[in-house]
């Protein structure tokens, strides 16, 4: 498959491209400057901006489906995630792409509760604009007509822990849960390659 990777520079990115080139799979890699990113081994590195419709159509034609890690902490939350979801919704459909998995937030998904996670008690609220930023793209994407998937953590990201090679679909978010990266990944691809779940939003967390 021909997959491109947007926010190819940040952790989940990184390790998006590297799952997928471990594949056997045609990977392009979209960072705001390709010059600052010669660790991208086994992809096509190129320059694009995920919140601009013509640019996300320019760099997903060609393509099979489409994976989104980006971020971008200098934008208010808020403005970044709507306006990339929106880019992300339109460009790929005018480039004929017609796969999108997300990397999310657990913070706005279920909890045990069955409210989010950030409306439980006691849950951390000193990034709350962060997840209400994260809430409203996924909002976008509800509102889109692509085939879509958005794939939190169940928790948070294990930084430091190794490749297991497993992973398991969370029946709702769990603060405690630790999943590595590189694990997210193969939840990513998974998706990617056979699709189950559409329209959705989904947690996976550590086997």
């Amino acid at each position: 498959m021909n997959i491109v990777v947007y926010g190819a520079g940040g952790r989940a990115g990184r390790q998006a491209v590297a799952e997928a080139h471990r594949r056997g799979h045609r990977v392009t890699a979209v960072v705001r400057d390709p010059g600052r990113h010669g660790e991208l081994t086994g992809a096509r590195v190129v320059a694009g901006d995920v919140t601009d419709e013509v640019s996300v159509e320019r760099t997903g034609a060609g393509h099979d489906a489409a994976i989104s890690a980006a971020a971008d902490l200098s934008v208010p939350p808020h403005e970044f995630f709507t306006a990339s979801s929106r880019a992300l919704a339109t460009g790929l459909a005018k480039a004929g792409v017609p796969r999108l998995v997300v990397v999310g937030l657990a913070s706005i998904l279920p909890g045990a509760s069955g409210v989010p996670l950030m409306d439980e008690p006691g849950y951390p609220n000193e990034y709350r604009s962060f997840y209400l930023g994260h809430a409203a793209g996924l909002d976008e994407l509800r509102a889109c007509d692509l085939d879509w998937a958005y794939v939190a953590p169940a928790g948070d990201f294990d930084h430091s822990g190794p490749r297991t090679g497993r992973y398991r679909i969370a029946e709702h978010g769990d603060p405690a849960s630790r999943i590595t990266y590189a694990d997210f990944a193969i939840a990513l691809l998974d998706d990617i390659e056979t699709p189950r779940h559409h329209r959705a939003a989904i947690s996976v967390r550590e086997a």
